[in-house]
C-alpha cells in the first residue's frame, strides 16, 4: 500500500495542474489566441469517451469475455468514418442555430419545442447516472486498491462526489452563454487525454515485457490453458455470439455520436468543421493505442492472481502492487482518475446545461408569479441553477452506485447509460435527414423507447440490488411470462443489452415513424425541418435561425439580453451588431444571442414577450401586388411552355414505358439464363459424382453417363457463346471474317450437322438444293450459325415423330433466300416480330414455357442484316412457320476481280 497522505497529495496536485492548463488556455483565448483551434487538440478532447470504463472495466470484461470487449471500440471507428456526412451536418445546423446542447438540438429541429427538450433531458439525466456512479465506483475502488481504507475518511465515493462537483463548477460555470466555448475545460480534457494513454500504455508495457515475455508469451500460456483458450475466439462461448457482437457494435455508434459529453466537445466546442478531418483518422489511432493493451492486461492479471482472488476491473492496479511496483501503481491511479474526472467534468456540464436551458428555464419563465420579466439581472439565477445541477448530478450519480450499482462489473453499468443515450438517434438522425419527421413522433417515440428501457435495463438493475422482487426477473410482473423483462413476449436467449436494444429500437423507431406519418408537421415545424434537412444548401456562413416579424424597441431588446448574459456582455453584443450595420436584423440577432445563454426554446419564448408582431406597410402591400402582376404575366408565358412540356412529358413517358419493358425483359432473360446454366450444371455435377463415387460401374453405363455429360456440356458452351455474341454485337467488337460462299454447300453441311438432332426427335429434314447457285460474300461461321439456330428452333417446336423440316435455297433477282419451313403449331401474328427483339421467345405450346435463352434469333438477324439481307418469319397458328432470310449476291465485276 501506499502512504495516505501520497495517494491523496498527488491526485489534488494532479487537479490543481488541471486548473492551471484551463486558467491558462482562458487567458490565451481571452487575447485572440485560442490554444484549443487546432485539429490534434480537437481530436484529443473527442478521447474522453475513453473514460474509468475504459480504463478499468474494459479489462475486466476482457478477463471475462476475451475479445468480447472489442465491440465497444469498433463501433465509434466505424461511426466516426460517417462523420464528414452525419457529424459534419450536424456541426453546421449546430453553429448556425447556435445550439447548446443535444436537447437543444433536437427541440430545436421539431418546432423550437420546449416540451420535447425538458423529455430529452430528463432521458439525458436518467440514463447517464448508471455512468457517472461507474466513474465514482472506479475512483472510489483505485483509492481503496492503492491507499487501503483510511480511518475516519468513510465513503470515499461520497468524497469524490462531493470533490468532483466542486471542481466541476470551477472548470464549467464561470461563462454563462453556453454556446461559447470552453477552452480551458477542452484544453484540461486534452491534457487528460494524454495522461491516461501514457499511464495506460505504460502499466501495459510493463506487464507485457516486465511480467511475461512479450505478447507470444502471454497468448501462449492462454492458448496452453482450457480454461482460458475460449477467450481468444470472436464468436460463440464467452467472446459472445454474431447476435451481441452486432448489437454491442451499434450501440457504440450511437454513444459516440449522442453521449451529452461527446456532443459536447464534438459539436459545441468545435472550432473549425475542418478539424473533423483530422479527428476522423487521429480518433481511432487513439482508440487503437489505449486498447492494444487490454487483452495482456488482462489474460496477465488471469494468469497471475489465483481464480476469485482478485477483481478484474482492477487488475491495471493490482498487478503492480502485487510486485511491489509503487510508482507505477501511482501513475496508474492519476491516469485512472484523469479519464474518471474528464468524463465527469464534461458530461455534468453538458447536462446541467441542458437542465438549466431546457428543463428549468422554460418551466419558470412561464411562471407569472415569479416575476421573472420584472428581474434586471438573471445571470446570478442561471449561474446558480447550473451549479446546483452539477450538485444533484453527482449526488443522483453517487445514490444510484449505491442502490444498484455495486450489483454490476463497471463495463455493465456503462452498457445501460449507452442503450440509454442511442434512444435519441431515430430522433436526432430523422430528423436532419427526413422532413417528414414531427414533434409528436419525436415525443412518441422517445416516450417508447425509453419505456422499454427502463423496464429491460433499469428495473433489473433495482431488482438484482434486492430494491425489487427477484421475481419479477424470473416470472414476470404478476407471474406474467411474456413480460419478464429479460425475455420480453418469450425472445430468450439474447444478452440483456441486445434483447434491450432490439425492444427499446423497434418500439422508439416504429413509434417516431408511425406518429410523425399520421400528422402533418406544423409551420414551425417545417420551417425547422427545411433549416436542418438543407443545411448544406445555404453557405456555411449564413444564419440558420428562423426570423421573426415584429418590431421592438432596441432598449426593450437591450434589456431583454443584459438580464441573461449581464449588461458588459449585451454591451458588446450590440457593439458588435452595429459594426455590422444591419439594424433591420436587431430582433433576430437578439433571439441568437439568447439562444446561446437559454436554448432556443426559451429564447422563443422570451421574445415573444417583448416582440409585436408587424403589420404590412402600403410600401410592402404595393410591393405584394407589383410581385402579383408579375406573375400573372409570368403564368402567360408558363402557359405557353406548357403545351410543349406535355407533350415532351408523352415523349418521355412512351420511352420510359419502354425501358420498363426492357427492363422486364432483361429480368426475364436472367432468370431464364439462370435456369439454363444451372440445368447443364446440375447434371454434369450429378452424372460426374456418380462417376466418381462408383469407380466399377459398368462400361455401358459409364459411356452413357459420359455421353450425358458431353452432351451438357455442349448445351453450356452454345449459351455462354450466345450471351458472349449479344455483347460482342451491341458492342461492335464482332472479327468479320468475309469470303465468297456457295450457300448449297453451307446448307448441306449444316443439315448433315444437325443430322444427330432430327434422328433423336424423330424428325425428317427435306432439302430442296438446286445444282449450282451464285455466290455470296459473307462470314462463313456467322451463316452457318444462322441456318443451325432456324434448323433447332424448327425441331424444338414440332411435335416428335410426326414432324416435317423443309429447307430451300432459291435464287431470286440480286440475292439469294433460303426458307426453313416446319409444320409445327406456328406463331401468332402479335409475336411474328417480337420474337426477334432480343430476350424474347415464342411459348412452347405444351408447357407454355418459353424455351432457350431467347437470343438466337436476335442474333441472326443482327448477321444477317451486317451481311446486307434481311430474316423475317411468316406463319399461321396451327400451320407451322416459315423462317426466310436474303443475301445478296456478289456482282459479277466484283467476283472477277476476287478470282
Amino acid at each position: 500500500m501506499l502512504e495516505t497522505w501520497v495517494v491523496i497529495f498527488i491526485p489534488f496536485a494532479y487537479l490543481a495542474l488541471l486548473f492551471a492548463i484551463a486558467y491558462y488556455a482562458d487567458q490565451r483565448a481571452d487575447a485572440g489566441r485560442s490554444v484549443i483551434n487546432s485539429p490534434y487538440i480537437y481530436s484529443l478532447s473527442l478521447a474522453v469517451y475513453a473514460t474509468a470504463w475504459t480504463f478499468y472495466g474494459s479489462v475486466g470484461r476482457a478477463a471475462e469475455n476475451g475479445v468480447g470487449f472489442l465491440p465497444i471500440y469498433i463501433g465509434p471507428t466505424l461511426m466516426i468514418a460517417l462523420w464528414w456526412v452525419v457529424m459534419r451536418k450536424i456541426l453546421r445546423i449546430s453553429k448556425q442555430n447556435r445550439i447548446t446542447s443535444l436537447a437543444d438540438f433536437i427541440a430545436s429541429r421539431y418546432g423550437k419545442s420546449a416540451l420535447l427538450g425538458g423529455v430529452v433531458t430528463v432521458i439525458a439525466v436518467i440514463g447517464i447516472l448508471p455512468y457517472i456512479s461507474l466513474q465514482l465506483k472506479a475512483v472510489s475502488a483505485s483509492f481503496t486498491t492503492v491507499a487501503g481504507a483510511v480511518p475516519g475518511v468513510g465513503d470515499t465515493a461520497l468524497w469524490v462526489a462531493l470533490f468532483l462537483a466542486a471542481f466541476t463548477i470551477l472548470f464549467g460555470t464561470r461563462h454563462i452563454d453556453t454556446a461559447e466555448h470552453h477552452e480551458g475545460m477542452v484544453a484540461a480534457i486534452a491534457f487528460e487525454s494524454l495522461v491516461k494513454l501514457v499511464a495506460f500504455v505504460a502499466v501495459g508495457a510493463w506487464v507485457t515485457w516486465g511480467l511475461y515475455n512479450g505478447f507470444g508469451d502471454i497468448f501462449a500460456r492462454v492458448a496452453a490453458e482450457p480454461a482460458l483458450s475460449p477467450m481468444l475466439a470472436p464468436f460463440g462461448g464467452v467472446g459472445g455470439d454474431y447476435s451481441s457482437w452486432i448489437w454491442l457494435t451499434l450501440l457504440s455508434m450511437l454513444a459516440i455520436m449522442f453521449l451529452p459529453r461527446q456532443f459536447q466537445v464534438t459539436v459545441i466546442e468545435n472550432k473549425n468543421e475542418d478539424h473533423l478531418r483530422k479527428a476522423i483518422w487521429l480518433f481511432p489511432l487513439y482508440m487503437l493505442a489505449i486498447n492494444v493493451f487490454v487483452l495482456p492486461i488482462a489474460f496477465g492479471g488471469l494468469l497471475h492472481f489465483p481464480a476469485g482472488s482478485a477483481d478484474a476491473d482492477s487488475f491495471v492496479l493490482t498487478l503492480p502492487m502485487s510486485q511491489k511496483q509503487e510508482l507505477l501503481a501511482l501513475v496508474v491511479f492519476i491516469g485512472g482518475l484523469s479519464a474518471a474526472t474528464g468524463m465527469v467534468i464534461v458530461e455534468t456540464i453538458a447536462l446541467s446545461t441542458m437542465v438549466c436551458n431546457d428543463l428549468v428555464m422554460p418551466v419558470l419563465l412561464r411562471m407569472r408569479a415569479l416575476r421573472l420579466n420584472q428581474r434586471s439581472d438573471l445571470t446570478g439565477l442561471l449561474l446558480g441553477i447550473r451549479r446546483g445541477a452539477i450538485v444533484l448530478i453527482l449526488l443522483l450519480g453517487y445514490l444510484y452506485f449505491k442502490i444498484a450499482g455495486e450489483a454490476y462489473a463497471l463495463v455493465s453499468i456503462g452498457l445501460i447509460s449507452f442503450a440509454a443515450v442511442a434512444q435519441f438517434a431515430p430522433a436526432a438522425l430523422g430528423g436532419i435527414f427526413w422532413k417528414g419527421g414531427t414533434r409528436r413522433g419525436a415525443l412518441a417515440g422517445l416516450a417508447a423507447g425509453f419505456a422499454v428501457w427502463c423496464y429491460t435495463l433499469l428495473l433489473p438493475a433495482f431488482a438484482r440490488s434486492a430494491w425489487l422482487p427477484i421475481g419479477f426477473l424470473e416470472h414476470g410482473p404478476f407471474g406474467i411470462e411474456l413480460l419478464k423483462p429479460l425475455a420480453l413476449f418469450g425472445v430468450g436467449g439474447l444478452d440483456q443489452i441486445t434483447h434491450a436494444m432490439i425492444w427499446s429500437m423497434v418500439a422508439n423507431i416504429g413509434v417516431y415513424v408511425a406518429a410523425s406519418l399520421m400528422q402533418t408537421p406544423s409551420a414551425d415545424e417545417h420551417r425547422q425541418a427545411t433549416l436542418f434537412v438543407d443545411v448544406f444548401k445555404r453557405p456555411a456562413g449564413a444564419d440558420g435561425a428562423r426570423r421573426r416579424r415584429g418590431v421592438a424597441s432596441p432598449s426593450e431588446l437591450f434589456n431583454l439580453l443584459a438580464r441573461f448574459v449581464g449588461l458588459a456582455a449585451a454591451r458588446e453584443a450590440f457593439a458588435e451588431h452595429a459594426r455590422r450595420g444591419n439594424d433591420a436584423d436587431l430582433v433576430h440577432f437578439v433571439e441568437n444571442q439568447l439562444a446561446g445563454v437559454i436554448g432556443a426554446a426559451s429564447a422563443h419564448i422570451m421574445l415573444a414577450s417583448v416582440v409585436k408582431e408587424e403589420a404590412l406597410t402600403q410600401d410592402e402591400v404595393r410591393a405584394v401586388l407589383d410581385e402579383a402582376s408579375q406573375i400573372v404575366v409570368y403564368s402567360h408565358r408558363l402557359e405557353q411552355k406548357s403545351q410543349e412540356l406535355e407533350r415532351a412529358t408523352q415523349e418521355l413517358r412512351a420511352a420510359n414505358e419502354r425501358l420498363t419493358e426492357l427492363d422486364r425483359m432483361k429480368d426475364e432473360f436472367v432468370s431464364t439464363v439462370s435456369h439454363e446454366l444451372r440445368t447443364p450444371l446440375t447434371a454434369i455435377r450429378s452424372f460426374t459424382e456418380i462417376l466418381h463415387d462408383n469407380p466399377q460401374l459398368p462400361a455401358a453405363e459409364r459411356a452413357r453417363f459420359l455421353g450425358i455429360v458431353i452432351k451438357e456440356t455442349q448445351r453450356l458452351t452454345r449459351l455462354i457463346n450466345q450471351v458472349l455474341d449479344v455483347s460482342r454485337l451491341e458492342s461492335g467488337r464482332v472479327e468479320w471474317h468475309e469470303s465468297l460462299l456457295d450457300m448449297r454447300e453451307v446448307i448441306e453441311d449444316t443439315a448433315a450437322a444437325t443430322s444427330q438432332l432430327f434422328r433423336e426427335r424423330d424428325v425428317s429434314l427435306e432439302r430442296q438444293l438446286p445444282g449450282r447457285v451464285p455466290k455470296v460474300r459473307a462470314d462463313l461461321d456467322r451463316i452457318v450459325q444462322v441456318v443451325v439456330n432456324l434448323l433447332s428452333n424448327a425441331v424444338k417446336f414440332i411435335e416428335p415423330g410426326r414432324g416435317r423440316v423443309r429447307i430451300t435455297l432459291a435464287e431470286q433477282p440480286g440475292f439469294l433466300r433460303v426458307d426453313v419451313r416446319d409444320n409445327g403449331p406456328g406463331i401468332s401474328p402479335a409475336d411474328q416480330e417480337l420474337i426477334f427483339d432480343k430476350f424474347r421467345q415464342a411459348a412452347d405450346p405444351l408447357t407454355g414455357k418459353p424455351q432457350g435463352s431467347g437470343l438466337g434469333l436476335y442474333i441472326s438477324r443482327r448477321i444477317i442484316e451486317h451481311s446486307g439481307g434481311r430474316l423475317w418469319v411468316e406463319s399461321r397458328p396451327g400451320q407451322g412457320a416459315c423462317f426466310s432470310f436474303t443475301l445478296p449476291l456478289v456482282n459479277e465485276a466484283a467476283l472477277g476481280k476476287a478470282a
